[in-house]
Parts: C-alpha cells; sequence; structure tokens
C-alpha cells in the first residue's frame, strides 16, 4: 500500500470515527430521563390549564356556558400542543407500549375537553357533565398506565376542571 493510499485510508477511518462517536455516546433512554423530559411540559400545559379553566364551575353553574365553553375549547388547544410535544420525546424502549396507551388516553383527554365545549356551547349542562365524567374516567386510566413513572405534572387531575 502506497503513502497516499495509506494516507486516504486513514482520514476515511478517522471521519468515520468521528461520524459515529456521538451515537456511542447516546444514552439508553430511561424511565427517569423521559420523566425529566417530560414533566416541564406537562407542567406548562397544567399551568395554563389552571389559569385557562379558572372560575369555570361557578360559571356553568349560574348559567354562563358560552364563555365557559371558551374556556374548555382553550384547554383542548392547550392540551394538543402539550401533546405534540410529549409525542416528539425519546420513550424508554421497555415503555413503549405503555406510553403510546398513555399518550392515547391523553387524546382522548383533549377529546373530552373538545366535546365539553361544544356541549356547553349548545346550552347542554346535562350533555357537557357526561363528558366531564368520561374526562374523570379517561384521566384515571391514564394515570393508572404510568403509575410506575411517579410523574407529579404528568398526572391528570381532572376533577379540578369540573
Amino acid at each position: 500500500m502506497g503513502k497516499k493510499s495509506f494516507a486516504a485510508l486513514s482520514a476515511f477511518v478517522l471521519v468515520v470515527a468521528m461520524l459515529a462517536a456521538p451515537f456511542a455516546e447516546a444514552t439508553e433512554v430511561t424511565r427517569d430521563s423521559y420523566k425529566e423530559a417530560v414533566e416541564p411540559i406537562c407542567k406548562t400545559n397544567v399551568k395554563a390549564n389552571e389559569r385557562t379553566l379558572k372560575g369555570v364551575k361557578a360559571k356553568v353553574k349560574h348559567g354562563k356556558l358560552k364563555p365557559a365553553a371558551t374556556q374548555f375549547a382553550k384547554a383542548a388547544n392547550s392540551t394538543h400542543k402539550a401533546l405534540g410535544k410529549l409525542k416528539r420525546v425519546p420513550q424508554p424502549p421497555a415503555d413503549e407500549a405503555r406510553l403510546a396507551k398513555w399518550l392515547k388516553y391523553i387524546k382522548e383527554e383533549e377529546g373530552y375537553f373538545r366535546k365539553i365545549a361544544k356541549k356547553l356551547k349548545a346550552g347542554d349542562k346535562n350533555g357537557a357533565t357526561a363528558m366531564q365524567l368520561r374526562l374523570q374516567s379517561t384521566a384515571n386510566k391514564a394515570n393508572n398506565t404510568v403509575l410506575s413513572f411517579e410523574f407529579k405534572y404528568c398526572r391528570v387531575e381532572a376533577s379540578k376542571f369540573s
């Protein structure tokens, strides 16, 4: 092998090694690292929904259904944005099925926020109450699915919004 061939081969090996280095240093996603990544997303969403839905119970109780509907629609939009961010977070391989189920429940919760808004806008207080009960049930299922993660902000407390 000539000097030029050896130099070219050495340069090629060096480039390949440099390109491979970031992959070699990448660590596997764990439950703890996943929790660290998603909790800030959930915290932002929880705080936004708490602000958005503040006073909604009283509005519904006093028949101010359209303003309450607007609040639930905004909460649905906030949940939709958070869900998009949550889906982009790398998941621990061992928990992919569990987290897929959890994210499906979060999507259902967004849908119930929208359905509640629609029912309230139409003046259907009883229908909105039925959707709120389904939201509570779905939130409980979501929480039970990821109980092992010991989330603080990614636990849904739908009773706050009824």
